[in-house]
């Protein structure tokens, strides 16, 4: 079934490697690329009321799904922070891809960050759980998300009830 997907990332260290990512959907048989906002629409939802927050609103209506894509400084975010926090208020599917294996045309493969997911704790039991022991993560390249990103969204999207 094909989902309709957000996706948080670090726009100015990764997006080389998000388009790759996101491209891989595009080469598919019968894919369609999830939808994809650049840097120019970011910046002027900055400049309306309400801002970023209802730019985001906005982006992930109708979606099932948040995969978080990080790299060596998504952790620091506040705008992913914020992007995840709001997929867990909504009851979204959650999962993180570690990309900092995928090759920047430029640069080449980066240092690894922490996944975001750890950033929030929840309550499970009286105890304190961070989301990165609850949803899933993989690396792209080591997991080869080539392949397996679709089952990976499928799954988020079941465990969340979708």
């Amino acid at each position: 079934m094909a989902r309709k997907v957000f996706f948080s990332f670090h726009y100015d260290r990764d997006v080389h490697r998000v388009v790759q990512v996101r491209n891989s959907w595009v080469v598919r048989a019968n894919g369609e690329a999830p939808p994809f906002y650049d840097k120019a629409e970011f910046e002027q939802a900055k400049k309306r009321v309400g801002g970023i927050e209802k730019w985001i609103e906005e982006q992930m209506k109708g979606t099932s799904v948040t995969v978080v894509l990080f790299g060596a400084e998504t952790y620091e975010r506040e705008w992913v922070r914020h992007e995840i926090k709001r997929s867990y208020e909504l009851g979204k599917g959650l999962l993180a891809i570690d990309i900092h294996n995928v090759r920047h045309p430029q640069t080449g493969a980066d240092n690894q960050g922490k996944n975001p997911l750890s950033y929030w704790q929840v309550d499970r039991g009286g105890q304190k759980v961070p989301l990165s022991s609850i949803y899933s993560e993989y690396d792209w390249v080591r997991d080869d998300g080539y392949t397996n990103m679709p089952s990976w969204i499928e799954a988020a999207a079941r465990a969340a009830g979708r």
